[in-house]
């Protein structure tokens, strides 16, 4: 029993060390955890982490998918009913700990894009505004432009 004890103590110790510089630049990918959430979000774009913005995030752009960003998004009842538990279940505050895209967001905050937020903000502080226009990259939502990995949940500068 002891030695049980020991190494769940170890494994956490591992995980809770390991964790931050992890955190850093890798997000779980929709794909591997959650299939229709892939299927229906990535149709018109790349399905963002979930861990890149609050519960209440989530709840009012799934709340509001026929006016998504002036789309149409709607799904069926089922898969609306999936995909929002996905997305909750698994947002930036939903876990033990808050992902770094939690952080420094205001309990009255409801920010609906990603680049909204003040990690999101602080990571991308130095990158000219014209940039974000630029052919390359088109919009700050386009991650793939600069993290060629993202839609595999690696973030790090590319």
């Amino acid at each position: 029993m002891k030695s049980k004890i020991k190494s769940c103590a170890i494994t956490l110790s591992l995980t809770l060390i390991l964790l931050p510089v992890q955190a850093d630049e890798y997000y779980k990918p929709v794909s591997k955890h959650n299939s229709v959430t892939f299927e229906e979000c990535s149709a018109c774009h790349m399905a963002y982490s979930p861990e890149m913005l609050p519960q209440r995030s989530w709840e009012t752009i799934m709340n509001n998918l026929e006016n998504h960003f002036g789309e149409d998004a709607s799904v069926s009842p089922g898969n609306f009913e999936q995909i929002k538990a996905y997305l909750t279940d698994n947002a930036a505050d939903s876990g033990w700990f808050n992902t770094r895209f939690a952080h420094g967001i205001s309990d009255e905050n409801i920010p609906l894009r990603i680049s909204e937020t003040p990690y999101w903000i602080h990571e991308h502080r130095e990158i000219h505004p014209d940039y974000w226009r630029s052919e390359r990259v088109q919009s700050k939502s386009n991650c793939m432009a600069c993290h060629r990995h993202a839609d595999r949940g690696g973030y790090d500068d590319d």
